[in-house]
């Protein structure tokens, strides 16, 4: 999180791009509240001991705490009801599209945050599935999402006749929610809805033009196998009992795990590194258990840069070693990724191990404990508690938002 929330410098005093939206048609009290949030924020008091949060897994724990005070404390959120099922309000909370469903559910049914009166609002949510559109409107073999794309231009478009709060900031206080690979691409054909609204995406990648860091948000991709017991498998071994080095299973689909498993599959003792976990081996250890028993879990891109393998090693206590140039990684905006997590080069695969191994004993005890501390801000709660996944991904949105409006 930038220490000037401005944008104009980030936390190590490098200067980066700043957000120059075009300014409202007309003020509402809600911009006034969030230029008052701005300057809070920008003033910050220095955060004191705080038993909820673990200061080295911030990039600035002071501005945290204040931001997600002053969301609490003022945010709202509309939520349009028009759209009908099973494109809007159908949350999937089952598999790796769980991270919009779980948000989708938990925001439709929220009392804190959500008013029925569009003019108190901050920000104003689109609930639509990314991954019903592609079940509803993909046609197997046509390798075309146009159809997808224009749905969502022609719901934009009927907001923005059917409202004045679109036309109002050309969508600037607008998000959506899409875990879907295809998220990002569905925005295309309309201009605003890609330039302006605020993307919440599990595809957050730098390189395709459509992310925007600074102003998007890249979502957590939580694989849920039981969405009753979201909770459920969560732990991991202590360190003493992690025998494993290196940990991937998983189809050998995109650019990076064919590399990955050229060089290290059935190579290496220490590198458990497999397409598929051979029969003989799931016998004694199934694939949670080796999360569970391996000191770093490997978490390469799949055809896009994305992998729930990301949260299952957070879940499962495992450090993860990210590879997937051009990611922005999940609540980038307020965790310090490096406290808990290690990022490869694509091109370093061939020296994976090696820089393993040059990591100190005491420096991986620090990542695997943190990753233990950072579990809470993963979790899924049928009832959210205070920063929880459900309240990062909302204090993210606020953030960008707060972030975005002009001081005068």
């Amino acid at each position: 999180m930038s220490s000037d929330i401005n944008g104009e410098h980030d936390m190590d005093g490098k200067p980066v791009l700043p957000l120059r939206p075009e300014a409202p048609l007309w003020s509402t009290g809600a911009d006034k509240e969030l230029i008052y949030a701005k300057n809070e924020i920008i003033n910050a008091p220095l955060a004191s001991d705080d038993p909820d949060l673990y200061a080295p897994l911030f990039r600035n724990v002071s501005i945290f705490k204040r931001s997600y005070e002053l969301m609490e404390r003022l945010l709202k959120v509309f939520i349009y009801h028009d759209g009908a099922k099973p494109i809007f309000h159908s949350p999937e909370l089952k598999g790796i599209y769980a991270s919009e469903g779980w948000f989708m559910k938990l925001m439709e049914t929220n009392q804190n945050f959500v008013v029925r009166d569009p003019n108190r609002a901050h920000l104003f949510y689109l609930p639509y599935s990314s991954r019903q559109l592609e079940h509803n409107f993909y046609v197997p073999g046509s390798n075309t999402i146009e159809p997808l794309s224009i749905f969502v231009k022609n719901y934009i478009n009927m907001i923005s006749t059917k409202y004045s709060y679109w036309n109002r900031t050309k969508g600037a206080d607008h998000f959506f929610v899409a875990c879907h690979d295809w998220g990002p691409y569905t925005t295309k054909l309309h201009d605003e809805l890609r330039r302006n609204t605020i993307k919440v995406l599990c595809n957050a990648d730098l390189s395709e033009g459509v992310f925007i860091r600074g102003k998007d948000v890249s979502l957590p991709e939580t694989f849920l196998r039981a969405p009753r017991r979201p909770l459920r498998d969560i732990g991991g071994r202590p360190v003493a009992q992690r025998t494993i080095l290196a940990f991937f299973a998983g189809q050998m689909h995109g650019r990076v795990r064919p590399v990955l498993l050229k060089y290290w599959g059935d190579k290496d003792a220490d590198m458990r590194i497999y397409s598929r976990l051979p029969r003989r081996i799931t016998r004694r250890r199934n694939y949670v258990q080796h999360m569970k028993s391996s000191r770093y879990c490997i978490c390469p891109m799949g055809y896009e840069v994305n992998s729930p393998r990301i949260v299952e090693a957070i879940y499962y206590e495992c450090v993860p070693v990210i590879i997937a140039d051009n990611f922005v990684l999940p609540f980038d905006d307020a965790l310090n990724w490096s406290a808990f997590s290690v990022v490869v080069a694509e091109r370093d695969v061939p020296k994976l191990k090696e820089i393993l191994l040059a990591i100190p004993e005491s420096q991986y005890v620090t990542l695997q404990s943190n990753v233990k501390r950072v579990q809470k801000h993963f979790l899924w709660h049928p009832n959210p508690v205070k920063y929880d996944i459900f309240h990062m991904i909302l204090h993210s949105v606020w953030f960008s938002r707060v972030n975005q409006i002009q001081i005068e």
